[in-house]
């Protein structure tokens, strides 16, 4: 590992990173940093690690998604209390060289990422260490934040799949953020993608913000749903407003 990325709105210290921690915990050399875009977070971290790869010739990368949304939690706030829950996960990517360019469909296919602080309010902490010296807990205009997760989760999606040539029929799975079940099946209808093809998590976990996609990935992985060779979707949507979505081809092909 050359490369470490961790998208995580819960540091364990305002600094250093806690990417640094991680590195110092499992022993590994390179470069190491945060990301923070609250719930798409990890998708941020996936596009951040590609493009470095590619212009720095990095072999390998881990990139984690890690929070722990309830202790930024007012539990006396009903609307926000029952919905986040705390949780990481982690994904390797790994840099191979293109030989005849038989891996031209494998990987990281496309990656868009998007952030309006138009909508900034609509879904915030109300603390932070410059202004109140507090972490502050989750506010949140609930309708808002719907009406935009339905619309620009399902648009950056078709996004992703025009940038990587694909469409929504080619999709094997569709592993979102997991905010919540109504979110999950409203986008999913807009795509018109089956929804036996969505990975939901939720019941489990809650909204573990950057952590939810690499949770969903390895639930699916170890439920034998997702194999060698499928293409997937990611989608998210955190506070900012920031948002993203990316196509991959999971696995890689047995080079002969």
């Amino acid at each position: 590992i050359s490369l470490l990325i961790v998208a995580t709105t819960t540091p364990d210290n305002t600094f250093p990173s806690t990417a640094t921690l991680v590195q110092k915990k499992i022993g590994i050399k390179g470069v190491a940093f945060d990301v923070q875009a609250v719930c798409a977070g990890f998708v941020f971290a996936l596009s951040i690690a590609k493009s470095m790869m590619k212009d720095n010739n990095y072999k390998n990368c881990l990139v984690v998604g890690a929070d722990s949304m309830s202790k930024l939690l007012d539990w006396e706030n009903r609307s926000t209390a029952v919905l986040f829950g705390d949780g990481a996960g982690a994904v390797i990517l790994e840099n191979e060289k293109n030989i005849n360019s038989n891996l031209d469909d494998w990987g990281i296919l496309s990656n868009i990422i998007h952030s309006d602080g138009k909508y900034y309010d609509i879904l915030k902490t109300n603390g932070g260490v410059s202004s109140n010296k507090k972490i502050g807990s989750i506010e949140m205009i609930g309708k808002e934040v719907f009406k935009h997760a339905v619309e620009k989760l399902t648009f950056s999606f078709k996004e992703a799949l025009n940038l990587s040539g694909k469409n929504i029929e080619q999709i094997d799975w569709l592993i979102p953020h997991q905010a919540n079940q109504r979110i999950l099946s409203a986008v999913a209808d807009k795509l018109k993608i089956d929804p036996l093809k969505v990975i939901s998590t939720v019941m489990h976990h809650g909204n573990t913000s950057a952590a939810s996609i690499p949770l969903a990935l390895d639930y699916a992985i170890n439920n034998k749903k997702i194999i060698n060779g499928h293409l997937l979707g990611f989608q998210a949507i955190g506070g900012g407003l920031s948002w993203g979505a990316s196509v991959i081809r999971y696995g890689k092909p047995q080079i002969i």
